[in-house]
């Protein structure tokens, strides 16, 4: 008697189509290392990028010295002496050695790069002393103010967003229009209405900022109070959008509070472009403290930069600005590289 079984042989062919179509754990496990070697080409072309664009602000930094009128050494001597008058030729020339003007340009410029990449910005004309120690006496102070006033823009920013996004056409409308005016707010214009306010008007704060805690107040929102419109505007678009996502309609369901839905669901997916443009605001925050600080008195990079600039120090003044332009890049490239490496997405991007 010859036995038959119905039962029919196991089929591996989807396995098999599904490994020729990409779709197998052969096929992920061939993937994933090309994937990793895009995503590490897209950093370090941004990488690149990054170095190319600190290269131009820096050579941007020196030819402007040049490009002043009138002979550098002579410059030097009349900022020291405070006043304008014929040197001699032994004085120019104990000038032109001690700062190397009497090197062909492309020297200088080439020593000006290694002392950059060493950390070196020269040395002042005015104090006699190296730029990067002055420059770090008063970094700190400027670097509290910035991140106090990112934090409050953020505070500001979800308080604002969550109370009137998706809250009707009315109320959406005013908290559009808010923000398009306090991100246009010029910084000089709201630190002296801020000031008159509040400093000489209720006298909540103290008119001469200082660096006590309760003097950073009126600086930090003199910066805060722009940045936090700019980011509103992107964050509501989002915000309003994620309010017609179905995990929302599905929170509901669930008998979920809407201020409960607003902090812990949509603000969660709305705040993703301001977290991008907060490696922006960092430098924004660092810039803006020129003006800032000399309208509320505060020591800081800041002041430096304005006293540096009535001197004509041209060595703080170009080491301040090559150091803006240092956080501007980094803070992007950190942003940059940390979204492509969460999202693979952003990898061709």
């Amino acid at each position: 008697m010859t036995l038959t079984s119905s039962a029919e042989p196991p089929r591996i062919e989807p396995d098999i189509r599904q490994q020729q179509d990409g779709q197998g754990p052969i096929a992920e496990r061939a993937v994933r290392p090309r994937r990793a070697r895009r995503t590490a080409l897209v950093i370090l072309r941004k990488i690149g990028a990054a170095v190319v664009v600190l290269w131009g602000a820096a050579t941007i930094a020196f030819f402007a010295q040049l490009a002043l009128p009138g002979d550098r050494a002579t410059t030097i001597l009349n900022i020291r002496a405070g006043q304008a008058q014929q040197r001699t030729p032994h004085e120019l020339a104990q000038i032109n050695a001690q700062f190397g003007l009497q090197k062909p340009v492309i020297v200088q410029y080439l020593d000006y790069l290694g002392g950059l990449v060493r950390g070196d910005f020269g040395t002042s004309y005015q104090q006699y002393r190296p730029v990067t120690s002055i420059i770090g006496e008063q970094l700190g102070s400027t670097v509290a103010l910035s991140l106090t006033a990112i934090v409050l823009a953020w505070v500001l920013m979800v308080v604002w967003v969550t109370l009137t996004a998706g809250r009707g056409r009315g109320v959406s409308e005013l908290g559009s229009t808010v923000d398009v005016v306090t991100a246009g707010l010029p910084a000089y214009w709201l630190g002296i209405i801020l000031l008159l306010v509040f400093g000489l008007g209720l006298r909540w704060f103290p008119i001469i900022s200082g660096t006590s805690p309760q003097g950073i107040v009126l600086p930090a929102l003199t910066l805060a109070i722009p940045l936090a419109g700019f980011m509103s505007q992107s964050t509501r678009l989002e915000f309003e959008r994620s309010l017609d996502q179905p995990f929302v309609l599905s929170a509901r369901m669930r008998g979920m509070g809407e201020w409960g839905i607003r902090l812990r669901h949509v603000l969660r997916h709305a705040v993703i472009p301001a977290v991008t443009l907060s490696g922006w605001a960092l430098g924004a925050t660092l810039s803006g403290a020129v003006i800032v600080e000399s309208i509320f008195s505060r020591p800081g990079i800041g002041s430096v930069l304005v006293t540096a600039v009535n001197e004509q120090d041209l060595p703080v003044v170009t080491g301040i600005v090559t150091l803006v332009a240092v956080v501007y890049v980094l803070a992007n490239l950190l942003v940059d590289v940390v979204y492509t490496l969460v999202d693979p997405r952003l990898e061709l991007s």
